[in-house]
């Protein structure tokens, strides 16, 4: 009588065993992926920018199917490296993976945009609110070039505007990301001496400031220093309650970071494998610094001890966060997929093979 009592306590808690995300340590990652009353569990790690996002996609997910989604945001090229490890179901980046990562993955990998979001400059200058920036002008900042905050080339895009005579904090990102990719390049398009050096990458010999972790630890600095200046998402800036510049796109419009500005920047021909740079966009009214981000998985799923239905979980996932998760993008100000991109990441999502038949028809 006892052990049946037991069984029936287990049968009443083991459903609610299953509801809600559940954030494991990160070693758990490397344990084996188990089922829970027949409910899979599919695990991701990536980029720490969508991660607001995901976390809301991904608890409707389980509200709605009772699958856990386990995603630990540990930065784009710690999910690149975690899905070439195959340790994970999908990986996830803000940047497109380079020719070379493709090159030393163990299998294609098929990208898939999820939303668009953007960078943005943002500053503590007491009794400035909003500034104007062009490309060559942050750039010049951020080489150590222009080092006060009443420089003539400011003063000229901020007519009107007192600037006071005050040193200038560079504040930059410490850790290797996909932010850092996204703002390095745009600046490698828009200034040669960029371009030359420190150029484009997830981690950069930085010419000039300090070094912060994560978007959380450069908007901190940023509040506690008068007269810095540096770089973060969008959101961060916006939940921080930071100024945000407006910056002068390609067609000399300056454009405010807006869901509307940034998917109308993401608003062009995709090439088939979505993996595209769309900073300094050609589009007349689209912030400049705007970039997809990505889901990553292998093109070929049946690999090692993989299983058709944990492979058929993960699509199934992706094809709802293509559909019905867009809603929850503008709310949380993530950018929703144009149409467009949709269409491109609904063929690469049809494209992804188990034993050579298509895992979503």
């Amino acid at each position: 009588m006892k052990n049946n009592k037991s069984k029936i306590k287990t049968l009443y808690l083991a459903p609610l065993l299953v509801v809600g995300m559940v954030f494991t340590s990160w070693t758990n990652l490397n344990k084996a992926k188990v089922v829970v009353d027949g409910v899979k569990e599919i695990l991701g790690a990536g980029a720490t920018f969508p991660f607001p996002y995901y976390s809301k996609l991904f608890d409707e997910y389980n509200k709605k199917t009772g699958v856990k989604v386990n995603y630990q945001s540990i930065g784009s090229g710690g999910g690149i490296k975690q899905l070439q490890a195959k340790t994970v179901d999908f990986g996830a980046s803000d940047a497109p993976m380079s020719d070379d990562e493709m090159k030393a993955s163990p299998g294609p990998i098929v990208h898939i945009p999820t939303c668009l979001g953007a960078d943005v400059v943002t500053y503590n200058l007491p009794g400035v609110a909003t500034l104007k920036f062009s490309g060559d002008v942050v750039a010049d900042i951020f080489l150590g070039k222009i080092t006060k905050w009443n420089d003539k080339r400011l003063m000229d895009l901020n007519a009107g505007v007192k600037l006071p005579d005050m040193a200038i904090s560079v504040i930059h990102r410490s850790d290797g990301s996909g932010t850092t990719y996204i703002f390095s390049d745009y600046l490698s398009k828009v200034s040669k001496d960029w371009n030359t050096k420190p150029g484009k990458g997830k981690s950069l010999d930085w010419p000039a400031g300090l070094g912060a972790k994560g978007n959380e630890g450069v908007s901190g600095m940023i509040k506690q220093t008068p007269g810095s200046i540096g770089y973060v998402e969008l959101i961060y800036a916006i939940e921080n309650k930071m100024p945000v510049g407006k910056l002068k796109n390609k067609s000399g419009n300056f454009i405010d970071a807006s869901i509307q500005s940034v998917t109308a920047a993401g608003n062009v021909k995709l090439p088939p494998d979505t993996r595209v740079s769309i900073t300094d966009t050609d589009v007349k009214d689209g912030y400049p610094i705007s970039s997809f981000t990505y889901l990553l998985v292998y093109k070929t799923q049946n690999y090692d001890t993989r299983t058709e239905a944990q492979a058929k979980g993960t699509m199934d996932l992706i094809w709802w966060v293509l559909h019905d998760g867009q809603k929850l993008a503008s709310p949380l100000n993530y950018a929703p997929l144009p149409d467009a991109a949709v269409k491109a990441a609904e063929a690469n999502a049809k494209s992804v093979m188990f034993n050579n038949k298509a895992l979503i028809k």
